[in-house]
């Protein structure tokens, strides 16, 4: 397991780590001056390449072409399906998803008319098996729907794909869910659960415009726990406006209490000029740079004293659940969701603005309701663009994921599977390797690269390493910061 070794929150000093479990290669530092060095805007590398290197060339006919050949070029992954359902009732000031705010429900019965148009089309082109082993609801807000709307999605879902035992997992607002709903997602088959809470401290909620009680939080995880969930997730955002240190040490007081198996604490990423809801939070009222960091660092001390273990990237889980088992075992993998126990699943993704992964390709729909009704209309499938990739970018994907979800990286490993000389291909991509070297994050050995513990809270510092587009600061403007 990746421990965690704790920093008192003295920013304007070098690093100091205090260990409370004995140190291993598996610990997890964290150095303030490295942090402060390499804080830029960079990807989460949740795809490589990354979604804005996608492609309109990348048209509907040829995603049906891809469907169609599925598995002929090397071993047919099993399937996971994603569902993007993109309503929500109120706007949260700090969301960067892609939305349809509204309280016409009516609306949702519309979608889902479209959305088995897509199903059908998608089965239909799908070469192969359509077992589906893992399937996850986004949004928006999942819970939109009502109980019976969510039924009739999962039956409808049958119909065109065998929905086989597995993981499903459903993003909830615990405003928009009651102990009935809740029961009819554990009838459906849902045993993971994902909430978000973003922050207790009533301040900062009218600042994000997200009103959420903690009792109605708790009574949301009490009841799927007592329905057959197995594993719970709640999403944490540091960086909010009215944020301090105290203020969000006891919001994680209060979350741990709650005892949620994982827990996703997010920096916030300040892009008003790209999504306009963040327009109406104050920069007066998001804390400085340095109190941001302190609160990380707080929140990360505490987490490691409640017995959480890094499992990577924002990611945290009790050392009983999937997630970090799979990261003990090298089981690992990243996609659009963040980090996945499944590493070998063609990804289906349904609904507005979703992105598939199928093979060497990623396809992604039309991000406006109108564009994806449209599309569906002329029985198109509603893709707005994709990329097949090369053999660099299949070498760089490899690559990129075994740093992000393994910490370490085999160079013969990689080498027999691309065919490559691993020091004469990464050439420049090595020097930067041995400046990282000098300042502790990576150590390079004759068979293999091994982020140290003090770069792996910095790990996509080391991934951008190999990333070939990132070559402009223009494009890197595009991303969030790392802290």
């Amino acid at each position: 397991m990746h421990q965690i070794a704790p920093v008192w929150a003295r920013h304007d000093r070098p690093m100091q780590t205090i260990t409370l479990v004995p140190k291993t290669k598996d610990s997890v530092e964290v150095d303030t001056q490295l942090i402060r060095k390499y804080d830029r805007p960079g990807p989460r590398y949740t795809s490589y390449p990354t979604a804005d290197r996608f492609v309109e060339a990348y048209t509907p006919d040829k995603h049906r072409t891809v469907l169609q050949t599925r598995g002929l070029t090397g071993p047919m992954s099993a399937l996971s399906l994603y569902v993007h359902l993109p309503f929500c009732d109120t706007v949260c000031f700090y969301c960067g998803c892609n939305k349809v705010v509204t309280r016409d429900h009516s609306k949702a019965a519309k979608y889902l008319r479209y959305l088995e148009r897509e199903a059908q089309l998608t089965a239909a082109s799908l070469r192969g098996s359509r077992r589906v082993e893992q399937l996850h609801l986004g949004g928006g807000t999942p819970t939109f729907l009502s109980s019976e709307e969510l039924t009739a999605m999962m039956r409808m879902l049958g119909r065109h794909f065998e929905l086989a035992a597995g993981e499903y997992s459903i993003e909830i607002d615990p405003r928009s869910v009651d102990a009935e709903k809740i029961r009819t997602l554990a009838s459906l088959g849902f045993n993971r659960m994902s909430l978000g809470i973003q922050d207790f401290d009533p301040d900062v909620q009218k600042a994000v415009n997200r009103l959420q009680g903690e009792d109605i939080t708790r009574e949301a995880i009490d009841t799927a726990r007592a329905n057959g969930f197995t594993s719970v997730n709640v999403d944490l955002i540091y960086g909010l406006p009215k944020q301090t240190v105290p203020r969000f040490s006891h919001t994680l007081e209060r979350v741990m209490a709650l005892k949620p198996d994982r827990i996703a604490l997010y920096s916030y990423a300040h892009l008003p000029s790209l999504f306009k809801p963040q327009r109406r939070i104050l920069d007066a009222d998001l804390p400085r740079a340095e109190e941001k960091l302190a609160i990380l660092l707080k929140a990360i001390e505490m987490l490691g004293e409640a017995g959480y273990v890094y499992v990577g990237m924002d990611h945290f889980a009790l050392p009983h659940d999937e997630l970090a088992v799979a990261a003990q075992q090298g089981r690992l993998h990243r996609n659009f969701q963040g980090y996945s126990t499944r590493p070998d699943c063609d990804l289906l993704a349904l609904g507005v603005s979703a992105i598939s992964k199928i093979g060497a390709s990623y396809a992604q729909n039309h991000r406006t309701l109108d564009a994806y009704y449209d599309a569906l209309e002329r029985n198109e499938l509603p893709v707005m663009r994709g990329i097949e990739l090369n053999s660099d970018d299949l070498l760089r994907r490899s690559v990129i994921q075994a740093l992000m979800c393994h910490f370490e990286l085999s160079i013969e490993s990689i080498e027999i599977a691309h065919l490559i000389r691993f020091r004469e291909y990464f050439a420049q991509e090595w020097e930067m390797l041995e400046e990282l070297e000098r300042e502790g994050l990576v150590s390079l050995e004759p068979d293999c690269i091994v982020v140290t513990p003090k770069g792996r809270m910095l790990v996509r510092v080391i991934a951008m390493v190999f990333d070939r587009y990132l070559t402009r600061d223009a494009i890197r403007e595009r991303f969030s910061k790392l802290i």
